[in-house]
């Protein structure tokens, strides 16, 4: 009986499918366009190209973007929000900054919540989790007939201090979901169990108001794929690179805005180990965005400080920077005629010009065609046949705007891109204290292989790697994702008032609850793994750093050292003052089977070199069209070295080898690009 997994993975233009085969140990690749309006449309429909059963299917994890789209489209859930008695402001008022610095005349974005949608009970916790006043269970009771006259759809509770003792919130929760059966209901304690109120009421109301849809969403793909066959539940990329099942994701789905770039992140940490390289740059860029991630020995940094648009998302996540530039981004004059790219993108409908699909401006997958450096003889990604006239034509006239020619216009619509790129991969290298030159670039997505090299030579990076399957990649990554719960308990205290024995106690109640929360998941306690960190500062600061400690410490004076090591990595200086523990937390792992990338890729590399070349195509390179040598990937021999210029043919991208750069396929089927000295 045939053993399939399955990782789907959904961005803004094309639906990614890889299926991995148990039996004979091989993979499969599929890619279709994007259905927005329903994801589902689009997976069934790859599902169905790649002639699978899903009653032979035993996983099936999926990357999905509705609970992004959700927020940043404001078409989310009618939501409501129950607060403290003298609170009813926080979310108008958040943190009182000027979000446009310079701009006296800036207005704050609106709430997701109306003011008039925010109501008042009386409750009161103290911080130390001391019930000072119960909760008034009939004035919020006659709330509950205030929600049901204005049809809210979801409600958020967020009362002070309930990352403390959420009592308060617990009974909240109880009579609302009594008197208004149907409705959703999100407590600030179960969302975010962490201290700074607007961040906690800001993140449990934007969870209530995406909630509703995701819901429909995931409960309509559920019961697709079980009607076809598929009989487990469905797993969900989350923003910390580890996998929910379905159900869960309902009630928390701020956790999945990071759903697809965190699973190419996972990835690429998996190809990194298999390959030996363990620090790493990695360049996802797809069709909308292109997204940044530095990884440091084989590990990713977390974080709890995101955004969506302008609203503050503070669950744990990959530390993900993302910027508007992709292969739809179209490319518009601004005032005086200057050039910009981005971030406004064609999308999947009408898309950009050389889909044929109605688009008429020119974006960078136009200027790539017009370079000649995406073939149209051949469909991309097994569908969609590019037209190079429709992509000229959409060149010429923004270049006639400026009186420049169209090979001189499209390559500075990529240079733009680029630039845009290596910003936002200097925002976490430079800024952060990391020479992006001791890194290796890793592009995938299917607009990163064309640009990788250029990429890496503005950096001065020296080696570019453009892994397996590069425009499937993201759905890969949900092969190799293990589940992953993450546990808090937020307590801000001194490391000279906390005896080690209290510390390890908390740390042991958080293992026994990740330990639960596992087995329910069906992992064996062979098959857990956990991962304990401490958010420290020291005492008088305001933002903190995640210190990693063993599942038991030994002393308090051995975490402090802890602190001081990760404070003078980060800043290059540290000194012995008083520091303090804000958050105690625990990431819970569990382990899944994970595909031989080797034995899984397709056999029948050429005995040569010159076997694997098709031909050769008149590409663009400062200005000047040259024929330069064409090469199917899936022929390369391994170790054999490429010259550029060069371009490297597959299924769903093209890797471009420039002038000053070699190529050559290693032995698990990266392409290693190597900048000349």
């Amino acid at each position: 009986m045939s053993m399939l997994w399955l990782g789907i993975d959904v961005g803004g233009t094309f639906t990614d499918l890889v299926a991995y085969d148990r039996a004979s140990g091989r993979l499969r690749l599929e890619k279709v366009l994007s259905t927005p309006a329903d994801q589902s449309e689009g997976m069934m429909a790859g599902i169905e190209r790649l002639g699978l059963a899903l009653d032979q299917v035993v996983r099936l994890a999926h990357g999905t973007t509705v609970a992004t789209n959700t927020a940043l489209e404001r078409n989310g859930a009618p939501t409501a929000v129950i607060t403290t008695a003298g609170f009813r402001d926080v979310l108008e008022v958040g943190r009182g900054n000027r979000l446009d610095l310079y701009n006296i005349k800036a207005v704050r974005p609106k709430s997701l919540v109306p003011r008039a949608l925010v109501f008042e009970v009386a409750e009161r916790t103290l911080h130390d989790g001391t019930v000072l006043t119960p909760l008034d269970a009939k004035a919020l009771a006659k709330i509950a007939q205030r929600l049901k006259q204005s049809k809210v759809r979801a409600v958020a509770i967020c009362f002070l201090h309930a990352y403390a003792n959420d009592r308060n919130e617990r009974a909240a929760k109880a009579v609302i979901e009594r008197l208004l059966p149907g409705v959703l209901v999100s407590t600030s304690a179960e969302v975010l169990p962490e201290y700074r109120e607007y961040e906690r009421f800001a993140t449990t109301a934007l969870n209530a108001y995406v909630a509703p849809r995701i819901g429909r969403y995931l409960t309509r793909l559920q019961t697709r794929v079980s009607a076809a066959g598929y009989s487990n539940p469905v797993a969900i990329m989350t923003s910390n690179g580890g996998t929910w099942p379905a159900d869960k994701v309902v009630q928390f789905p701020v956790n999945s805005m990071l759903s697809g770039p965190a699973a190419g992140v996972i990835g690429a940490v998996f190809v990194g180990r298999a390959s030996g390289y363990g620090d790493i740059i990695t360049c996802d860029m797809g069709g909308t965005s292109t997204d940044t991630c530095l990884i440091r020995d084989g590990e990713f940094a977390m974080s709890n400080e995101g955004m969506i648009g302008s609203l503050p998302n503070r669950v744990p996540h990959i530390e993900i920077n993302s910027v508007g530039a992709g292969g739809g981004s179209v490319a518009w004059l601004g005032t005086g005629g200057f050039l910009n790219v981005g971030p406004q993108s064609a999308g999947v409908m009408p898309g950009p010009a050389c889909y044929g699909r109605g688009g008429t401006e020119a974006t960078v997958s136009d200027a790539n065609v017009a370079l000649g450096r995406l073939d149209t003889a051949r469909p991309l990604g097994g569908s969609l046949r590019l037209d190079s006239g429709l992509a000229q034509g959409a060149v010429e006239r923004i270049a006639g705007k400026l009186g420049v020619a169209a090979p001189v216009m499209a390559e500075g619509i990529i240079k733009i891109a680029v630039a845009k790129m290596t910003v936002a991969i200097k925002e976490i290298s430079i800024m952060r204290g990391h020479d992006p030159r001791q890194f290796t670039l890793m592009v995938y997505g299917g607009a990163g292989p064309l640009h990788g090299a250029f990429i890496a030579d503005e950096l001065g990076m020296r080696r570019v790697i453009v892994p397996p399957m590069p425009g499937n990649f993201s759905a890969f990554g949900l092969l190799v994702a293990d589940v992953r719960h993450d546990f808090t308990r937020s307590r801000v205290i001194a490391t000279r008032d906390l005896g080690a024995d209290e510390l390890n106690r908390v740390l042991a109640e958080l293992q026994a609850a990740g330990a639960a929360e596992l087995a329910r998941d069906g992992f064996a306690p062979e098959r857990q793994r956990f991962e304990f960190r401490l958010d420290m500062r020291y005492v008088g600061q305001a933002f903190e750093l995640s210190v990693p400690v063993p599942g038991q410490v030994e002393s308090l004076a051995a975490v402090e050292a802890a602190f001081h090591a990760v404070y003078e990595k980060r800043y290059s200086f540290a000194v012995r003052d008083p520091a303090e523990i804000v958050a105690i937390r625990l990431a819970a792992f569990g382990i899944v089977d994970k595909p031989s990338l080797a034995s899984a890729l397709p056999e029948g590399g050429a005995a040569t070199l010159a076997a694997a070349r098709l031909g050769e195509r008149a590409i663009v390179f400062d200005g000047r069209a040259q024929p330069i040598p064409i090469y199917a990937r899936e022929r390369l021999p391994v170790g054999a070295v490429i010259a550029g210029p060069a371009a490297i043919e597959e299924s769903g991208t093209t890797t471009i080898v420039p002038p000053g750069f070699s190529c050559q396929a290693d032995a698990i089927g990266n392409l290693v690009l190597e900048r000349a000295p």
